[in-house]
């Protein structure tokens, strides 16, 4: 039988992981997504299923993370892990995901 150890580095990497690619597609930027539906850039509804899928990714890890008693709020700002924790993505969370946007430097 195999023994799985359940590793906090592996979730926090998953986690950032996650992070990154939401921030990517709220960025208009490349991500795994385009490289699996590369027809989709065509299409005007594009960008919002892209992050839908980057934010139900980020929504999955936490919800790991939480029921693993893992820590994941220390890698978002307190604003972030509310909208987080509301579950919901919604045009607020899209325009103020940056506190600002010229104090948050967004991913490169």
């Amino acid at each position: 039988m195999n023994k799985f150890e359940i590793s906090v580095d592996f979730f926090e990497t998953k986690l950032t992981d996650a992070k990154v690619h939401f921030e990517r597609a709220l960025d208009c930027k490349h991500t795994e997504f385009d490289d699996l539906y590369p027809y989709m850039i065509e299409h005007p509804q594009f960008f919002w299923y892209k992050r839908y899928v980057a934010w139900s990714e980020l929504l999955t890890v936490v919800k790991l993370c939480e029921e693993l008693n893992f820590g994941w709020r220390e890698q978002f700002t307190e604003r972030q892990a509310e909208y987080i924790s509301n579950r919901v993505m919604s045009s607020r969370v899209l325009d103020e995901w940056y506190e600002t946007n010229d104090s948050k430097e967004h991913v490169g």
